[in-house]
């Protein structure tokens, strides 16, 4: 038996492939058809060789990312009623959960948190909370849980200011209340940004992460003038963002933030910086209404992508969560995608499993490269707050989603709304009503327009 070693074979430049896709479809020119240009307007080669890792800082792109391994698996939930959520909270902990993301409303109090958090102890269990009163839950919950915590608030002022159009003038004083007043708890993170409503909007991946670092900049502004140090903020920070379909982009997207939160990080001069703390959690603005078990498969390449690209929290929607309020039995089965890509996939076990590859390590660095310079562009115009106002981020997203929809028209195939579906189910009683559109952005679907 003839033995075969990497030596056995002659290294193949892209030139050589090149020159061998030319001789097989006799067409000097045949390469050029197999490119594509992304959304977000950089062109990507049909095949990548170990050459185009030389011309990439591959030093700051790989040192940027996550050095150990593995995710908190965090269900979200809404909770209108302290007493039942607990027992409910409590279970999902049974039964796969890491940690829980709780959607509280505003007029919570002591007694319906202490209620909420009853079974569930803070510093053995992250908890985030979404809520509108983040300075008033922290004094609750001093009260009822005194010792340390871990978890945090995933609530954006700037984001809610975004989605409602009401001025985002709590910067300066609940979000630094609750920064100051949960000091004693240095793994509670009480300041997010998120990326979530320019992606429902119908953001590229580059404007996601350009005004996601708009939207870090402006709040670490009105956050120092309130007195905090910017070493506290950077230790006190969790980015949030959504995960589309897009697999292999959606990787690089999350590798990409962490390098951008490092270059941000350095415009302030500190000695160190920590490591960037990451939420990720599937995209409901792919999610289709139509045939909505074909959600499914978009949640799960959703989560792998977020685990590969280096998500630190990972929350897996329902699959009819755009149809109604999720049933027991889709919560159960979003929640065992993420035991899923830990139990079988082993995907726990490795800290940057992407780390190498020509063509994520190449669509990390385009996309670094693409933010970037919007973020640069963003801040010429005052800042994401200002940007917002005049329209100018409004006019940029309007393009991108105009955009997304044409490609569907012109061919592009959404699994179940466009191709291969099937009879479309009741939405019932129970059905999800959209909100008013309200704010300076749309929170859209994009299968809505075909549905």
């Amino acid at each position: 038996m003839d033995t075969y070693s990497p030596q056995s074979f002659a290294p193949a430049t892209f030139s050589d492939w090149q020159k061998q896709v030319r001789r097989e479809l006799k067409d000097e020119r045949a390469d050029e058809g197999l490119r594509w240009l992304t959304p977000d307007g950089f062109t990507m080669e049909p095949y990548y060789t170990a050459d185009a890792l030389t011309t990439l800082p591959l030093t700051a792109i790989q040192g940027a990312q996550r050095t150990q391994p593995g995710w908190l698996n965090a269900p979200e939930r809404v909770v209108k009623d302290g007493g039942e959520a607990s027992t409910g909270l409590r279970q999902l902990l049974d039964s796969g959960a890491d940690s829980l993301v709780l959607s509280l409303p505003d007029a919570v109090d002591p007694v319906s948190v202490s209620r909420i958090i009853s079974g569930i102890k803070l510093s053995e269990t992250p908890v985030f909370f979404r809520t509108g009163k983040p300075d008033e839950l922290v004094k609750m919950l001093l009260n009822v849980a005194p010792y340390q915590w871990r978890g945090g608030l995933l609530s954006d002022p700037i984001a809610a200011y975004v989605y409602t159009g009401k001025a985002a003038d709590t910067l300066q004083t609940t979000y630094a209340e609750a920064t100051r007043l949960s000091g004693g708890s240095p793994r509670f993170r009480t300041i997010c940004a998120s990326s979530h409503v320019f992606h429902n909007a119908g953001a590229t991946a580059s404007q996601e992460l350009a005004f996601l670092l708009g939207n870090l900049s402006d709040q670490y502004d009105a956050l120092t003038d309130a007195g905090l140090s910017i070493t506290e903020l950077l230790d006190r920070t969790i980015l949030s963002v959504s995960v589309g379909t897009g697999y292999f982009l959606e990787i690089a997207k999350l590798r990409a933030l962490r390098v951008l939160w490092f270059r941000l990080a350095g415009c302030y001069d500190l000695k160190s910086v920590p490591a960037p703390y990451i939420h990720a959690q599937t995209s409901t603005f792919y999610d289709a209404k139509a045939t909505p078990n074909t959600n499914l498969l978009r949640s799960t390449t959703e989560a792998m992508a977020a685990v590969i690209g280096g998500a630190d929290v990972l929350t897996v929607h329902p699959f009819d969560a755009v149809l109604t309020t999720p049933s027991a039995f889709s919560e159960r089965i979003a929640r065992n995608v993420s035991v899923l890509l830990k139990a079988e996939s082993y995907l726990d076990k490795v800290a940057d499993p992407s780390a190498g590859s020509y063509y994520i390590e190449t669509l990390t660095n385009e996309l670094t490269e693409s933010a970037w310079t919007l973020f640069l562009e963003l801040e010429k115009q005052g800042g994401l707050l200002a940007g917002l106002s005049s329209g100018w981020v409004g006019e940029q997203i309007e393009r991108s989603w105009q955009a997304k929809v044409d490609a569907v028209r012109q061919g592009r195939v959404l699994v179940g709304v466009t191709k291969f579906r099937f009879d479309e189910p009741s939405a019932g009683q129970d059905a999800v009503v959209p909100a008013a559109q309200t704010g300076l952005l749309p929170d859209r679907r994009l299968a809505a327009e075909f549905e």
